[in-house]
């Protein structure tokens, strides 16, 4: 089924597929404004997540959606739109070993070396739980090691969503939030208690981190060099070409010998020349060469 031609109350309970030309034009919106690629065979996905997007703006077609989003760049609408194309599934502490290699091996290295502050970045952060799990990993070296981490640790977090970026700078979460890989130990010792079942990151944890709006295709430059690049779960939704631009930006974006932390499922693609693995035991991170 077409989405063109229908009135948004008819669209509502009806999911067939899209017309071709409908489903390639947003396709090609969605790659421009922020990388990511849409194999031929998610029509079903596009129209199931956007059809309350059509309903709640009176527009009855996809084309009608992009010509709008195209109109106005820096739109609500397109980034409600980006938002239910991108999938914010996080954890604290996702796969345990970055984590735990920061604060066991990182951390004592890089305090012995170089001066000013350390910089991690944290890309695609989402609601928040990556930088502020990094954030958790900081705290716990420090007070495990009084007085021998004399470098302050700065905590970038971007992503490309203004509403995941909303949720992470409260740092608010519910109780099913709270549950996804947070110990009782962390949750005590980092969290207020909130009315209602909910949580909030102390401000030890919450002032280190500063969050920022940043698409992964745009340049980095405004945000500085960092000796930790955390970017995770994200690169697999771009074409390869696009994925082994960003891995080079990354490595650029690195200073000399900085570590990069990708997915558990994710690889180096074409930039592998870039990079040296890091044997965690279990997993494996890459130092820029």
């Amino acid at each position: 089924m077409s989405l063109t031609g229908l009135s948004p109350g008819r669209l509502q309970g009806q999911q067939k597929a899209l017309a071709p030309d409908e489903f390639e034009s947003f396709r090609l919106f969605l790659q421009e404004a922020c990388g990511i690629f849409l194999a031929e065979n998610k029509q079903y996905l596009v129209s199931t997540r956007i059809r309350k997007i059509l309903e709640d703006n009176n527009l009855d077609s996809l084309t009608s959606l992009v010509e709008q989003m195209r109109r106005n760049r820096h739109s609500k609408l397109r980034d409600k739109v980006i938002d239910a194309m991108t999938t914010n599934e996080t954890f604290w502490f996702r796969d345990t070993y970055p984590y735990e290699h920061l604060k066991n091996t990182l951390l004592p290295e890089l305090q012995k070396s170089g001066s000013g502050p350390l910089r991690i970045w944290s890309a695609a952060c989402s609601s928040g739980q990556e930088p502020y799990s990094i954030s958790m990993s900081v705290e716990e070296y420090r007070r495990i090691n009084m007085g021998v981490l004399p470098r302050q640790v700065e905590v970038v977090a971007t992503d490309l969503s203004t509403s995941m970026l909303d949720q992470a700078r409260a740092g608010e979460y519910d109780k099913m939030s709270v549950m996804r890989g947070l110990s009782r130990e962390r949750l005590d010792a980092f969290f207020d208690r909130l009315p209602g079942d909910n949580w909030r990151v102390k401000p030890v944890i919450r002032d280190r981190v500063q969050f920022r709006p940043m698409n992964l295709l745009d340049p980095y430059i405004t945000l500085g060099r960092f000796d930790v690049i955390f970017c995770r779960n994200v690169l697999i939704y771009f074409s390869g070409d696009l994925k082994s631009d960003i891995l080079r930006r990354l490595h650029g974006a690195l200073k000399p010998g900085g570590m990069l932390v990708l997915g558990s499922s994710e690889g180096l693609a074409m930039a592998a020349d870039m990079f040296e693995m890091v044997h965690c035991n279990p997993g494996i991170i890459y130092r820029a060469r």
